[in-house]
C-alpha cells in the first residue's frame, strides 16, 4: 500500500475515470461537474502551480476560501505534491488570520477575491511570498493559474510520517494550536471509516458541510474519495436544497443542527429518505430526543461517532448493531480508548474519568509547541483527549463532559479562555466568564458572564459588537449578563458549573 495519501486516493479511484466524482448543482456560474479524471488533472496541474511557485517538500499551504470543488482541488495538490495543506475558517477575522499565517509560515496564502488586500498585508508582514484568489464560483488568480500549466507534477515520494495538513484548534491558553496530521494519520483514519461504514463506488454522498473542518474535508471527503463515491457539492446547509437533493443520494453526514432542522417541518419524512443507507452524526453531541424523533419519522437511526482535531474518528455507532442514542459507539479498527481516574490508572467499565486514545490516527503534536505536546501525551503513545467518558458493560463509549470546558456550538469548536481574554482587555471589564449551555438549533452555545470596573458601564450590544470585529460570529456569546462578581471555591478557581447552572435556559 503506498504512503502518500494521494496515490491511495487515486489509487481508489473507480477504474471508468469518466465517471462524475463531484457536481456542484446550487452553483450559479462557472463548472458544475468534474470526473474522477477530470478531476485528477486539475490536482496535477495545481500542483505544478505550486511547485513552479518555489514551494518545497512540507511548505505550508494555507486556504481561507468558501466551498468549492477548486479548494478541494487545492488540498488534493497539496497531497500530490508533498506540500502541508492549512485550511482556515472562512469567518475568521484579520486577527485571527495573521496569527496563524506568523505561527505557520505559509509559503502561499489562497483567500477569497474580497479579502485580498489585507491578505496581502498579512502576507507581507510574516514573509509569505504568493497571494493567489479563489471564490465560491471557482473563480480567481488561483484558477486561472493552474488552467495555464500544461505539465503534471509527478506525485512526491511522501513517508507515512510526512505531515500532510495542520488543523489549527484553540485552547485553555486561548492561543490557537497547530495539530499536525501525517499522510499515514488521515489514509488510516479515512480506510477505518470506508471500511466501518461500507462505502463503495456505487455511493453519492450529499455533501453539506464546510470543507475547513475535520468533518467536511477528512471524513467526508475521505470516505467518498477512498471509495470511488460520488459526491453532490452543496456550497452550504440549505433544508430546501437538501430536501431536493436528497432522493439522488445514499449517505449524508451532518451535524446536529442540520438534523434539527431537517425535522422541523413535516416534509421530511419516511418515503423521502426510504432509499437512504447512511446518515451519520459527528461534531457536537447529539441529542437522544434527536435520535429519537429521526428514528421515529423514519425508521431510520443516525449513526453517532466521535472525533478530535488531533485524532480524527476515535470510535463510532456500528453499522450493523445497535445504534445507541446517547452514546459514539465503538473504537475504530486500529484504535484504542481507555478512561483514566486522577491517580493515574485505568478504571473499569462503568466508572467515569479522563478518555485517553491510541492508534495510528493520532497526530504527532502540535506545530512549534513541544512542551505543549509532551504535556498533552501519557506514557505509551496515549493522547490525553481532555473529555470525560465512561465506557459501560456492552463497550460502548458515552461522552459525560469535557474536562477543558470546550463549547461545541453548530459543530464547531469554541475556548472560553480565548473569548474571555479579548473581554478582560475591555477597558470597562474587571473580569469575564463564557460558558456553554443549551441550545436548540446549535446543540451548545456561550453566553458571557462579566463583571464590570467600578464606575464603568457596557451593555450586552456594545460587548457582542465588539467581539463581532475580533473574531468569527460563531465564537461570539449569543448573551452577555453582568454581575457583580464570580463565583469562587476556596481554591479561587471559577466555579462555571454553577454559572451553567444559572444559566441554562438563556438560550432556550
Amino acid at each position: 500500500m503506498p504512503t502518500s495519501l494521494y496515490s491511495l486516493i487515486e489509487m481508489s479511484f473507480p477504474a471508468d475515470r469518466s465517471k462524475v466524482a463531484i457536481e456542484v448543482p446550487d452553483r450559479a456560474r462557472g463548472r458544475v461537474s468534474w470526473t474522477f479524471a477530470e478531476l485528477a488533472g486539475a490536482t496535477a496541474r495545481a500542483a505544478s502551480l505550486f511547485a513552479g511557485l518555489g514551494l518545497r517538500h512540507g511548505d505550508r499551504v494555507a486556504v481561507q476560501a468558501e466551498k468549492s470543488p477548486e479548494a478541494l482541488i487545492a488540498y488534493l495538490a497539496c497531497l500530490r505534491g508533498g506540500f502541508v495543506f492549512l485550511p482556515m475558517n472562512t469567518a475568521y477575522r484579520t486577527d485571527e488570520v495573521d496569527y496563524l499565517v506568523g505561527n505557520a509560515e505559509p509559503a502561499l496564502i489562497i483567500c477569497d477575491p474580497a479579502r485580498e488586500a489585507e491578505t496581502h498585508e498579512i502576507a507581507a508582514r510574516h514573509g509569505t511570498a504568493h497571494v493567489l484568489t479563489l471564490d465560491a464560483e471557482g473563480f480567481g488568480s488561483f484558477s486561472e493559474a493552474a488552467a495555464k500549466v500544461r505539465d503534471a507534477l509527478p506525485v512526491a515520494d511522501c513517508a507515512s510520517s510526512d505531515l500532510a495538513a495542520i488543523l489549527y484548534t484553540s485552547g485553555t491558553t486561548g492561543k490557537p494550536k497547530g495539530a499536525m496530521l501525517s499522510h499515514g494519520n488521515l489514509a488510516a483514519n479515512g480506510i477505518a471509516l470506508r471500511d466501518s461504514w461500507r462505502f463503495t463506488e456505487e455511493d453519492v454522498l450529499l455533501h453539506a458541510l464546510p470543507i475547513f473542518h475535520a468533518h467536511g474535508l477528512f471524513v467526508a471527503c475521505h470516505c467518498a474519495l477512498l471509495s470511488g463515491a460520488r459526491m453532490i457539492w452543496l456550497s452550504k446547509f440549505d433544508r430546501a436544497e437538501v430536501l431536493r437533493q436528497l432522493p439522488r443520494a445514499s449517505t449524508f453526514m451532518g451535524v446536529p443542527t442540520f438534523y434539527t432542522r431537517l425535522l422541523a417541518g413535516e416534509d421530511f419524512n419516511a418515503r423521502l429518505v426510504a432509499h437512504m443507507r447512511l446518515f451519520t452524526s459527528g461534531s457536537a453531541p447529539l441529542l437522544a430526543e434527536t435520535f429519537e424523533e429521526f428514528r421515529s419519522r423514519t425508521g431510520l437511526a443516525i449513526l453517532e461517532r466521535y472525533g478530535m482535531t488531533e485524532t480524527g474518528m476515535n470510535t463510532s455507532n456500528p453499522y450493523d448493531g445497535e445504534r445507541r442514542a446517547g452514546t459514539v459507539g465503538f473504537p475504530l479498527p486500529g484504535v484504542e480508548v481507555r478512561v483514566m481516574g486522577e491517580d493515574g490508572r485505568e478504571l473499569p467499565r462503568g466508572e467515569i474519568g479522563g478518555l485517553e486514545v491510541r492508534g495510528p490516527n493520532v497526530f504527532s503534536g502540535y506545530w512549534r509547541m513541544p512542551e505543549k505536546t509532551a504535556e498533552e501525551f501519557a506514557e505509551g503513545g496515549w493522547f490525553r483527549t481532555g473529555d470525560v467518558a465512561m465506557i459501560d458493560a456492552d463497550g460502548y463509549v458515552h461522552l459525560v463532559g469535557r474536562a477543558k470546558d470546550l463549547i461545541i456550538s453548530g459543530g464547531y469548536n469554541v475556548y472560553p479562555k480565548e473569548i474571555e481574554t479579548l473581554i478582560d482587555e475591555m477597558p470597562e471589564v474587571d473580569e469575564s466568564a463564557i460558558v456553554g449551555v443549551p441550545h436548540k438549533d446549535f446543540g451548545e452555545a456561550g453566553v458571557a458572564v462579566v463583571v464590570l470596573r467600578e464606575g464603568s458601564a457596557l451593555d450586552e450590544a456594545a460587548l457582542i459588537a465588539r467581539l463581532k470585529e475580533k473574531i468569527a460570529n460563531y465564537k461570539v456569546p449569543k448573551h452577555a449578563f453582568f454581575v457583580e462578581s464570580l463565583p469562587r471555591n476556596t481554591m479561587g478557581k471559577v466555579q462555571k458549573n454553577l454559572l451553567r447552572d444559572r444559566y441554562r435556559d438563556a438560550c432556550a
